[in-house]
């Protein structure tokens, strides 16, 4: 029973894939109109997702988990500094992912 509440692994699936992404593409960057760092975001987001969606096909993921690593994965967004918009964008991406993905888990026929 104790392990529905062990959050260890989502919350270090949040750490880094935030740490990754603020690497790659920095705050401070998404004001730009280049479309060198529009490739950039793009890559990061494709690399990040999917990272995302293997570990919730690996993992045996709860709601609470699920719930867990979006609100860690928000929270460190809005830490890191970026807009709102992109973190709600970004969280809710994240989220719908490892919720379909994981069911996928569970009914491969989906």
């Amino acid at each position: 029973m104790f392990q529905w509440f062990d959050t260890a692994e989502v919350d270090e699936l949040a750490r880094s894939i935030t740490a990754e992404l603020v690497k790659r593409v920095p705050p401070a960057t998404l004001g730009s109109q280049d479309k060198t760092a529009a490739t950039r975001l793009r890559n990061t987001h494709d690399a990040i997702f999917a990272r995302a969606g293997k570990f919730a096909r690996t993992h045996k993921l709860n709601i609470y988990k699920k719930a867990r690593l979006g609100n860690q994965f928000r929270w460190a967004l809005k830490e890191a500094g970026y807009p709102l918009k992109f973190v709600e964008s970004w969280t809710y991406d994240l989220v719908t992912l490892i919720t379909l993905e994981s069911t996928a888990r569970k009914d491969p026929e989906r």
